[in-house]
């Protein structure tokens, strides 16, 4: 079986709603480009950390992310080798492999696809971006991992990580940085179920 990695740039309040730029400006988000100025102040161990994710992998994408990606990386491969070469899985109803120019892209349209990739030969797969993916495979208890970057900042608004639904599943830290300007880079995997207890007088 394969493992979902859920890569994220989020925030305190857990926005992750175009962290780059303007990748996403929909409900007239004003904060896109937040999490820019805290690399331009990284150190190296962050850069190292930052760079073990962009190793090659397979990709599982959201429509709205894989439109974003195939518009700037198929010409910025120096920022991310191997990108162009790696499959790209795309959960979309509307793009299909015909009217796609990045290569090595497949097209799918249901849970029930995700699961059969899942539970595949091959390499892990990474999800990018991706929001209502990313909520729609934590409804479906189909996230293995969680790599997330935590930004010291609260928006108050902006589209979120998590959201109502989501299956509970206790996780547990396997990699782990804080960058002198704050930013928390945590690496947590499935550790099976919630556990509950009371507090002894």
């Amino acid at each position: 079986m394969r493992e979902i990695i859920v890569l994220s740039f989020i925030t305190l309040d857990g926005v992750m709603q175009a962290p780059g730029g303007t990748e996403d400006t929909s409900g007239d988000f004003k904060y896109g480009g937040w999490s820019t100025p805290f690399f331009y102040e990284a150190d190296e161990a962050a850069g190292e950390f930052v760079t073990k994710h962009m190793k090659p992998a397979d990709l599982l994408l959201g429509r709205k992310t894989y439109e974003s990606f195939a518009s700037f990386w198929p010409a910025h491969t120096d920022l991310w080798p191997g990108i162009n070469d790696v499959t790209k899985y795309v959960v979309s109803n509307t793009v299909t492999t015909n009217n796609s120019d990045w290569k090595n892209c497949v097209f799918i349209n249901s849970i029930d696809d995700i699961k059969k990739l899942r539970d595949s030969e091959g390499s892990d797969i990474q999800v990018h971006g991706s929001g209502q993916l990313t909520q729609t495979l934590l409804k479906h208890d189909l996230v293995d991992e969680l790599w997330l970057k935590t930004f010291p900042i609260l928006l108050g608004s902006g589209k979120r990580l998590f959201s109502e639904g989501t299956i509970a599943s206790a996780f547990a830290l396997t990699d782990s940085l804080v960058t002198p300007n704050g930013v928390i880079f945590a690496n947590y995997k499935r550790a099976g179920a919630v556990r509950t207890g009371a507090v002894e007088a």
